[in-house]
Order: structure tokens, then C-alpha cells, then sequence
């Protein structure tokens, strides 16, 4: 029998699109964990927020966080909740209503 796909929200989408226009820092966490490299690597070179890091703990794993005004978050919850950062809005095309807006669905 064949696997049903999984189906992509529209808002996740949305949010990654958004995200690709945020500067993008890749580093290596060595001995650290993922989020404290992270961390150390915005403070050494003081990083200012909107930015991106991608993580890289091993040889196959990658975590990504996304550097806000308030705090470092995972990139993924900040794809499905980009309308609740205000830098990002500033990102979003002019007169467009983020998905999350319009209403459930």
C-alpha cells in the first residue's frame, strides 16, 4: 500500500520563505551543545538580531535557531509562528496578511 504524504503547511512554508532572507551563520559546536555554541558565537561576534545559525553537531545532525530581540528560538517553531517576531514582519511583502491571520482552516 502507498505511504500518504504528509501535507506542508501553508504557514510553515510561508515562514521558511521569510527566513531565507535573514542573514546566515554556520558553525560547528564542538565539545558544546548546539545551543550554547550558538550563543557563544552571537556574543563573540556580537550578532545582531534578525539572524539565522545552523549548527552543526556531527557529521549527519544540523540544528538551526533563529536569533530574535527577545532570545534565541528553534527555527522551526519560528517558521510556524513567524507573524508573532517583529523583525520578520518588517520582512513579509507590503499588503501581504500572514496566513496565520486570515483565520483556521
Amino acid at each position: 500500500m502507498a505511504r500518504k504524504r504528509k501535507r506542508k503547511s501553508r504557514r510553515r512554508q510561508e515562514g521558511r520563505k521569510i527566513l531565507e532572507l535573514v542573514p546566515q551563520y554556520s558553525i560547528e559546536s564542538g565539545e558544546d551543545k548546539p545551543v550554547t555554541a550558538a550563543r557563544r558565537y552571537i556574543q563573540t561576534l556580537g550578532i545582531q538580531p534578525p539572524a539565522l545559525l545552523v549548527v552543526k553537531r556531527n557529521e549527519h545532525t544540523t540544528d538551526r535557531y533563529f536569533w530574535a530581540e527577545k532570545g534565541l528560538f528553534g527555527a522551526q517553531y519560528v517558521e510556524e509562528n513567524h507573524f508573532l517576531f517583529p523583525s520578520l514582519r518588517s520582512l513579509l511583502p507590503q499588503g501581504k496578511t500572514p496566513v496565520a491571520a486570515v483565520g483556521s482552516r
